[in-house]
């Protein structure tokens, strides 16, 4: 974990990679095993591993070693400053979407965070016809090129929508395709189809799949019962 105890205390103790080299591989293990709370079974092969990344490191000018390695160090601490912050956001938002009908939830892999994005870019389903116009506003829908009977199969996404609810529906997408059975065989399928940017385009279509889930789900106002098998 980039934002670990550990890592964290490697890179707020030790100055420099040349510091971290200097100090002995009995007292890199030892420190590691303090730092984890003695939860790595490897300390030995971790500390081997951080010799080597020091080792092989670019080496800066010493003129500007000093100023580089400050302006990490405060960027370093904003971002873990930003995490902890984001952690009290999210249980912000965990409380506040307990207040209000939210069956997303019931779908394995979206959390209340998720789902709170969702519902809040939405606002009230009902002013979608169907989950066509809905995948439109979050910018989940596709261009047309046509000329006579031919139809291009590789055409990109529409460059107007939504981008906050395109944001949340493809993180949201992410995460229940490693849960939902039937999301996971047409992400795979769609892949396996793509020559270039394979992910991308394949979470994409599957998140346009998600989309209609989801506005049915907010229709109805009924609970996910996924698929047998799932």
């Amino acid at each position: 974990d980039t934002f670990g105890a550990t890592s964290s205390s490697i890179i707020e103790e030790f100055f420099s990679v040349d510091e971290f080299k200097k100090k002995k591989n009995e007292k890199q293990k030892n420190f590691i095993s303090k730092k984890g709370i003695f939860c790595f079974d490897n300390p030995d092969e971790i500390a081997a591993t951080l010799q080597k990344a020091a080792r092989s490191s670019y080496r800066l000018p010493k003129t500007v070693t000093h100023s580089v390695n400050q302006v990490l160090a405060v960027s370093f601490s904003a971002i873990k400053a930003y995490k902890e912050q984001l952690k009290i956001f999210d249980k912000a938002i965990e409380e506040q979407i307990k207040l209000i009908p939210n069956p997303l939830t019931s779908i394995k892999g979206i959390g209340p965070v998720y789902s709170a994005g969702i519902i809040a870019e939405i606002g009230d389903i009902h002013r979608f016809k169907d989950h066509a116009a809905l995948a439109k506003f979050a910018g989940i829908s596709w261009t047309k090129h046509q000329s006579g009977n031919f139809t291009a199969s590789n055409t990109k996404l529409i460059k107007f929508g939504n981008r906050y609810l395109r944001y949340y529906f493809m993180e949201a997408t992410n995460k229940v395709r490693l849960h939902d059975h039937e999301l996971k065989r047409f992400y795979e399928l769609k892949y396996s189809q793509t020559p270039k940017t394979a992910h991308k385009r394949a979470l994409a279509l599957t998140a346009r799949k998600f989309v209609r889930l989801v506005y049915a789900l907010l229709h109805s106002n009924r609970l996910y019962i996924p698929p047998k098998g799932d």
